[in-house]
């Protein structure tokens, strides 16, 4: 069982929820960069929440299943396709074998995810199924899908096989009538600002540097990638010229450089980072964030950390709500 590449798309890499505990031997995390989307993804198709996906960015990939597929496809809308038929996302969706599935431009988002039942068959490296292509590590053979590449999949999960026995029949694939939100539309408007709290540096930063991260708006650079989002706007100078020395780095962080134009520090970042850090996202807002483009704009608020806690709490209680709605809507 398998699926075979006809064309690999801009980038499109297998990850999972990260590879954690080896940053102190310099071995980034990695890992989805819309995590919420691959959890919901794994729970329509019957998987761990934590099973690798196909994470598609941009431009997708054309890809042909050569035996019959439970499958999800969550996050950014890539204008899916089965056999040139418009298919529906936040759903799980029974192909047979010989079904191709497609991938256009963006239409909302710019990252898809591609859930299979049962999961990708490749190795675990250092505990994780996650590419970090800097290195060649993990994934399909370290590296993005390429034309002709045969991807072999584990065979699909009891899980998954009685929610497949579930599904009906809608224009040529068993599929359900309904279909699970995104986590950030329920807890956050689309457009709403990214939601931050102060830095560990944050008083090291000028009084207008603290005006302008809350007021004015920044634009996402083509200098944007799994390492991290370079921005330009606003003006983030520090009161005085500091050196400080490196420390551990963490997925969110923004931090500034000499030159005053913030890197928000994304799912690839690096172990050390030794620029000041003026804010922290909150990771309930990391899946929005992730889905922003090159030339997109965005806005910060400024949150206590008692409320990104209570942002992150939010969004665990309605995973766990989509969860146990799933599990029910296929018992028997």
């Amino acid at each position: 069982m398998s699926i075979v590449v006809v064309r690999g798309g801009m980038q499109s890499t297998i990850q999972d929820l990260g590879r954690y505990g080896y940053q102190k031997y310099g071995i980034v995390v990695s890992g989805a960069m819309d995590k919420d989307a691959l959890r919901l993804g794994n729970m329509l198709v019957g998987n761990r929440h934590d099973e690798a996906a196909l994470e598609i960015t941009m431009l997708g990939p054309v890809l042909q299943f050569t035996e019959d597929a439970l499958i999800a496809v969550t996050g950014g809308d890539l204008q899916p396709q089965l056999d040139g038929k418009p298919m529906p996302m936040g759903r799980p969706v029974a192909i047979e074998a010989g079904t191709t599935l497609r991938f256009g431009k963006p239409v909302s988002g710019c990252r898809a995810y591609l859930c299979v039942s049962g999961g990708f068959d490749v190795p675990f490296v250092m505990g994780s199924k996650s590419t970090y292509l800097r290195a060649a590590l993990g994934g399909y053979q370290g590296r993005t899908l390429q034309k002709n590449d045969e991807i072999v999949l584990c065979g699909m999960t009891e899980e998954g096989r009685r929610i497949e026995s579930f599904l009906t029949m809608e224009k040529g694939y068993k599929t359900t009538n309904w279909y699970v939100m995104e986590p950030a539309r329920f807890y956050a408007a689309s457009q709403s600002a990214i939601r931050v709290t102060k830095g560990l540096q944050f008083d090291w930063f000028t009084h207008e540097s603290h005006e302008s991260l809350v007021h004015d708006t920044f634009q996402i650079t083509t200098q944007a990638d799994r390492m991290g989002y370079r921005l330009q706007g606003g003006v983030l100078q520090l009161k005085t010229a500091r050196e400080m020395i490196s420390e551990p780095a963490v997925e969110g962080s923004i931090q500034v450089p000499a030159g005053g134009e913030a890197i928000v520090l994304m799912a690839d970042h690096q172990t050390v980072a030794g620029y000041p850090k003026i804010a922290q996202v909150a990771m309930a807002d990391m899946g929005r964030l992730a889905q922003c483009k090159p030339g997109e704009s965005l806005r910060f608020s400024l949150i206590t950390p008692e409320d990104a806690e209570q942002l992150w709490m939010k969004r665990e209680e309605y995973m766990q709500h989509v969860a146990v709605y799933i599990q029910c809507k296929f018992s028997v």
